[in-house]
C-alpha cells in the first residue's frame, strides 16, 4: 500500500519532457556507461593447449562477456615480449607475441569485438622497453639517433670503486640502476633490469612512442590503459632520494626504503600525459568518436587527481581510482568505507568522471583480501558507485587468489626479494587461471600443466557451477550490471552514511526515476539498518532487486525500511519501486528524462531488452 501510494505521487509529478531534457543535458560517451573487463590474456582461456593463454580463446569467450554485461575489454599487454615480466617488457611495440598469436589473430578479434558492439582497449607501456628492443641495443652502441633513448648515466667513484650515480631503488627491489660492460655507462631501470627506462627528455622518444598510439588506433582500438605512469620522468638532478619517514619498517633494498621525491610524478610527466591525450583527441576531431585514456597511477590523491588535466588542458578520461584496493582491508569498518568514498568525490575535480577499481592483476584478489562471503558488496560499491566501473577476469565469480609456492613462482618481484618474503609481494597469486568450469585445469587448457597453478577450489567455484545458481555471484553481478544502465546510477546523485560502525549505506537518486540504496554489513555478526533515521521521507517499505549470496532477502521480496536485518558480510540493493518496474526502468537504457514515468510513456523499445535468465546465455563456439 506503502508503495503503491508512492508511485502514486510520482506519477503526479510533472517534470520537464524527455525532448527538452535531453537538449539540456550532454549524451554520455560510452566509456562513461561501459562495465571495462580487465583481461590479463595468459590466464583467460588457452585454445592451443599450450598451457597459456591466448587471443583466439579471448575471441572464443567474447559471446559470455556479452551477456556478462561487459561493454569494454581491456588486455594486459599483447605485445611481442622476452616475458621477464610477462609482457611488460615489450621488445616491440608493434607485434603481437607469439605465444598469444598473430597480427592476424588480433585482427579478427577487432572484427569480433565490434560485431558484439564491445570496445577493446590495449594496455599501452609508455615507462620502459625490453632491453631486447632493438632501440636499446642501438643505444648500447652509440648507433644515432638512439644513443640517448635510454637514461644513461656515468659511474660515481668512490676510493676507486664503482657505484651507482645515485640511491635510487627499483620498484623491484634493489639499485635502480644497472651497469652495461659494453656502453661503460649506467642505464636506469625503475622497474627489472630487463626493463629500461624511455629518455623523454628526447623529443624524439616521445614521438616514438606518440607514434605507437597512432599504429594502435589505425588498427581500430579504441583507446589505452596507460602503465606506470608516475614513472615517466625523474629528476634531471643526480641527487640521493631521501628516506621514507617509515624507513626503519622496510628493508634497505626495498622501493618503500626511500621517499621518491625525484622519480614520481615529476612536473613534466603531467605534461606528456596531456599530450598524449590531444593526440588522442586529434582523432576525435576527424571522426566525432573518443578514444579513451585511462592512467594507472598509484599516487598520493592530490597528485593522483592532476592526471584529469586542468582548465586549458585534458589529460586521463579518468586515472584509476585505487582507493578501495589502497585504504580498504577486512579490517575496515563502516566509516572507514564511507570515507574512502567521500574523500575521492571531494578530491577529483567537480566535473571529472568518476571510477572505482577493486581489483587487478597486481593486486591480492577482493575476495582474498576480504572475506569470500562480501564479494557481493564488493561488486555493489564498484558497479553502483557514480563513474565507471573496471572489473578483473574471475571477481565476477569470487575467485580467490591461488596459493603458489615457491617452487611455482615467476612473478620477478617477488623472485628478487627470496623465499622468506616472496609471499609479501608475489602477483603470480591473483594471476591463476580463469575457472570455466569443473573439467581439469577448470576447463582453461586440454594441457596437463598450465603456466600458473588452477585454484583448487575450481571444482566447485566456477563459471558453469554459477550459471545455474540463481543466487550465485555471479548473477548477482549480472543483476548489478543490468542496474548500471539505468538514469539513476549512470547520472544520480549519491549521499553515503555509515549508519553504524559495521553498517555501511549509500542512495543513488535522480529526479522522479526510482531511487536505488544499498545496504551492507560489513561486520562479522548479525546487525540492523534503520534507513528511515536518515532518509525519513522513504516509504516504509523498500524492495529488494537483488541480494549477496548468503542473504535473508531474496530478490522480489520486501523489506521495512526502518529495521533490516542483515548477516555477516550481507549486502542488499534495494528499490522505492516493485521489481517489475525496475525491469522497466532497465529496459528505458539510461533513458535521459528527470520524469521517469513520462519516459516511460515516451519509450517505444521499452520491451526490446531481454531480462530473463534464460535469454542470457549463448554458447560459445568450439
Amino acid at each position: 500500500m506503502v508503495t503503491s501510494l508512492f508511485l502514486i505521487g510520482c506519477l503526479a509529478t510533472a517534470t520537464l519532457s524527455l525532448q527538452e531534457v535531453s537538449s539540456k543535458l550532454t549524451p554520455l560517451d560510452w566509456w562513461q556507461t561501459s562495465i571495462f573487463y580487465q583481461i590479463y590474456p595468459r590466464s583467460f582461456k588457452d585454445v592451443n593447449g599450450d598451457g597459456i593463454g591466448d587471443l583466439k580463446g579471448i575471441i572464443r569467450k567474447l559471446n559470455y562477456l556479452k551477456n556478462l554485461g561487459v561493454g569494454a575489454i581491456w588486455l594486459s599487454p599483447i605485445y611481442k615480449s622476452p616475458m621477464a615480466d610477462f609482457g611488460y617488457d615489450i621488445s616491440d611495440f608493434r607485434d603481437i607475441e607469439p605465444v598469444f598469436g598473430t597480427i592476424t589473430d588480433f585482427n579478427n578479434l577487432r572484427a569480433e569485438t565490434t560485431a558484439k558492439n564491445i570496445k577493446l582497449v590495449l594496455d599501452f607501456v609508455p615507462n620502459h622497453s625490453s632491453n631486447e628492443h632493438i632501440w636499446f641495443q642501438k643505444s648500447v652502441d652509440k648507433i644515432s639517433p638512439y644513443t640517448d633513448y635510454y637514461v644513461w648515466r656515468d659511474a660515481k667513484i668512490i676510493n676507486g670503486a664503482r657505484h651507482p650515480p645515485t640511491n635510487w631503488l627499483s620498484d623491484f627491489g634493489g639499485s635502480a640502476w644497472e651497469w652495461n660492460e659494453k656502453r661503460q655507462q649506467y642505464y636506469f631501470h625503475q622497474f627489472a633490469i630487463q626493463q629500461a627506462d624511455l629518455n623523454y627528455r628526447n623529443p624524439l622518444v616521445v614521438e616514438e612512442m606518440k607514434n605507437v598510439l597512432r599504429y594502435w588506433i589505425e588498427r581500430g582500438v579504441d583507446g589505452f590503459r596507460m602503465d606506470a605512469i608516475p614513472y615517466l620522468f625523474e629528476s634531471i638532478d643526480l641527487r640521493d632520494e631521501p628516506l621514507a619517514n617509515d624507513y626503519q619498517e622496510h628493508e634497505p633494498t626495498d622501493h618503500t626504503y626511500l621517499n621518491h621525491t625525484l622519480t614520481l610524478d615529476q612536473p613534466e610527466t603531467y605534461d606528456l600525459v596531456f599530450q598524449f591525450r590531444a593526440l588522442l583527441d586529434s582523432y576525435k576531431l576527424l571522426d566525432g568518436y573518443t578514444r579513451v585514456m585511462m592512467t594507472e597511477c598509484y599516487s598520493p590523491l592530490e597528485k593522483l587527481v592532476q592526471y584529469y588535466g586542468n582548465t586549458t588542458r585534458r589529460g586521463a578520461n579518468f586515472p584509476f581510482n585505487f582507493l578501495p584496493i589502497e585504504r580498504l582491508s577486512r579490517q575496515s569498518n563502516a566509516r572507514d568505507f564511507a570515507n574512502v568514498i567521500r574523500e575521492w568525490e571531494s578530491a577529483k575535480p567537480k566535473e571529472a568522471w568518476g571510477n572505482w577499481v577493486i581489483g587487478n592483476h597486481d593486486n591480492k584478489r577482493p575476495a582474498s583480501r576480504f572475506d569470500a562471503e562480501f564479494i557481493d558488496g564488493l561488486h555493489m560499491l564498484n558497479l553502483l558507485l557514480p563513474g565507471t566501473a573496471i572489473t578483473y577476469n574471475g571477481d565476477e565469480l569470487g575467485m580467490e587468489d591461488s596459493f603458489i609456492r615457491w617452487d611455482q613462482t615467476v612473478d620477478p618481484q617477488a623472485i628478487n626479494v627470496g623465499p622468506k618474503r616472496y609471499q609479501q609481494f608475489s602477483r603470480d597469486f591473483p594471476r591463476s587461471p580463469f575457472q570455466w568450469d569443473s573439467s581439469p585445469n577448470a576447463g582453461f587448457t586440454t594441457n596437463l600443466y598450465s603456466w600458473l597453478p588452477v585454484n583448487p577450489n575450481y571444482w566447485f567455484k566456477n563459471l558453469a557451477v554459477e550459471r545455474k545458481d540463481k543466487r550465485s555471484h555471479l548473477n548477482v553481478y549480472k543483476a548489478l550490471a543490468k542496474l548500471r544502465q539505468t538514469a539513476t546510477i549512470q547520472r544520480g546523485d549519491l549521499d553515503v552514511y555509515d549508519l553504524s560502525e559495521w553498517v555501511l549505506c549509500f542512495v543513488r537518486s535522480y529526479g522522479d526515476h526510482p531511487t536505488y540504496i544499498v545496504v551492507m554489513n560489513i561486520g562479522s555478526e548479525i546487525e540492523y539498518a534503520d534507513i528511515l533515521s536518515i532518509r525519513p521521507t522513504m516509504p516504509e517499505q523498500l524492495n529488494v532487486y537483488t541480494a549477496s549470496a548468503n542473504s535473508g532477502h531474496p530478490p522480489g521480496t520486501t523489506v521495512n525500511t526502518d529495521k533490516i536485518l542483515l548477516k555477516p558480510k550481507e549486502a542488499l540493493t534495494l528499490s522505492t519501486v516493485e521489481l517489475s518496474l525496475v525491469h522497466d526502468h532497465i529496459k528505458l537504457n539510461g533513458n535521459l528524462d528527470l520524469d521517469w514515468n513520462l519516459a516511460r510513456r515516451n519509450a517505444s523499445n521499452i520491451a526490446e531488452f531481454p531480462f530473463d535468465d534464460e535469454d542470457e546465455w549463448e554458447e560459445e563456439e568450439d
